[in-house]
């Protein structure tokens, strides 16, 4: 069989780079159809709300953030039309909100994105039936998702997640695996305010073990997650700040070490905080890289005002 020449060779190289460079556009042109439009925002009134995922190489990484407002995205007043009694209520309720999901997988790559854009369509997908069944999201929900995720044994990748929704008097109910805590800053006060323990219960990252109930496979050595429970934030008075964000915040850090988090992220927010959300957030965001250019992680910052 006769060798191929070395320029042979070469042209084939640059032939199978062309196709992975083709593959990579594709791949980022999908993973970038999740990200989050500006008519994605949810609205809410006396709510503002605003945030970004910035990937750490500029192009894509594994923080995400969902965005949902339910009369845009799932057509309420079709759904309570339709809907038996006992649940008309209970959506109504729920189309006054504002959902909000924050998520952080490990990695800083498409790899990581991916596995952030499988959750996000699991997530929606999982949203229209919960709506049609029990006419709010339940923490089932993210049971099935844990487990699901648990048992795709393919994934490897740990990640964290915090969901909530808002409503108009600005109480926030959410639920976190093994994600950073919301964070209050008090117009009254004008700083960073300290949030009860025992309203911010935290589950195991996503996928790490079965919720109970619901796994496919043999109770794994590290036994089963509890089911999720729902923790309940009703600091929010006109003019408070209410941040979701993931740990590439918490750990940011200049060329000497000194962290960004929290004084410097609570200066910020003191002198912008008469700013609408994207503004505060545009403000933080040319801060924080004035801070480091280079983030050592991806950084998503979301800013939810009572106005």
């Amino acid at each position: 069989m006769k060798e191929k020449s070395e320029s042979e060779l070469l042209a084939a190289a640059r032939e199978r780079i062309k196709f992975l460079n083709s593959e990579l556009k594709n791949f980022s042109a999908l993973v970038h159809n999740f990200d989050a439009p500006p008519s994605e925002l949810p609205e809410v009134p006396w709510i503002d709300v605003y945030g970004e995922a910035l990937p750490r190489n500029g192009q894509a990484g594994g923080d995400h953030i969902i965005y949902v407002d339910f009369k845009k995205r799932y057509k309420m007043e079709r759904l309570i039309r339709e809907a038996p009694e006992n649940l008309k209520s209970k959506l109504r309720a729920t189309s006054a909100r504002a959902g909000i999901a924050v998520i952080d997988v490990e990695g800083h790559d498409y790899g990581s994105a991916f596995i952030a854009s499988v959750f996000h369509q699991a997530f929606l997908l999982g949203v229209s039936y919960e709506l049609k069944f029990f006419g709010e999201i339940t923490p089932t929900l993210f049971d099935n998702i844990n487990t699901r995720f648990y048992n795709s044994s393919g994934i490897h990748k740990t990640l964290t997640m915090v969901y909530g929704e808002i409503l108009e008097n600005g109480t926030f109910r959410f639920l976190s695996a093994a994600h950073p805590p919301p964070m209050v800053f008090s117009n009254e006060f004008d700083r960073l305010v300290a949030i009860s323990e025992n309203r911010l219960v935290s589950f195991p990252q996503i996928g790490t073990m079965p919720s109970r109930g619901n796994s496919e496979k043999s109770v794994p050595l590290l036994g089963v997650k509890e089911k999720y429970t729902v923790n309940e934030i009703n600091l929010m008075g006109r003019g408070d700040i209410l941040v979701l964000y993931t740990d590439g915040l918490s750990d940011h850090r200049d060329a000497g070490g000194k962290k960004y988090f929290p004084q410097r992220f609570e200066e910020m927010l003191r002198a912008n905080k008469h700013l609408p959300a994207r503004a505060i957030f545009d403000q933080v965001k040319a801060d924080l890289l004035a801070f480091n250019p280079s983030p050592d992680d991806d950084v998503t910052v979301v800013i939810i005002k009572k106005t």
